[in-house]
């Protein structure tokens, strides 16, 4: 497990129905690629967030396979449509088998 990995996200409060809002997410992670190498000329092995998912109210709302070209504290950006009040989630998986998890609700104005 990375240390000191810290997710954070940005969800409006509230939404119009049928409303396209902005969601932010970033999420602290040192993110090696795997290609560099220590002061003793080792491998300093792979350590990535590999795959990002966001569900709303259970319901899929994007699924990023990340790369190891991926820069440190990676950043995303994006937009759903919101039908109902609801919850969403936001899930990273890391290299090693952690998987970093956050959720916040929206409600309909």
């Amino acid at each position: 497990m990375a240390n000191d990995v810290k997710p954070r996200v940005k969800v409006p409060k509230s939404a119009k129905a049928g409303e396209a809002v902005v969601l932010k997410t970033l999420i602290s992670h040192p993110m090696e690629s795997g290609q560099r190498k220590d002061k003793d000329g080792n491998v300093i092995p792979r350590s990535i967030i590999n795959r990002f998912t966001c569900d709303f109210n259970g319901k899929n709302v994007i699924d990023v396979k990340l790369e190891p070209a991926i820069s440190t504290n990676p950043y995303i950006e994006f937009e759903a449509v919101v039908g109902e009040a609801g919850e969403f989630k936001f899930t990273w998986y890391d290299d090693d088998g952690s998987v970093y998890e956050d959720s916040k609700p929206i409600e309909i104005a």
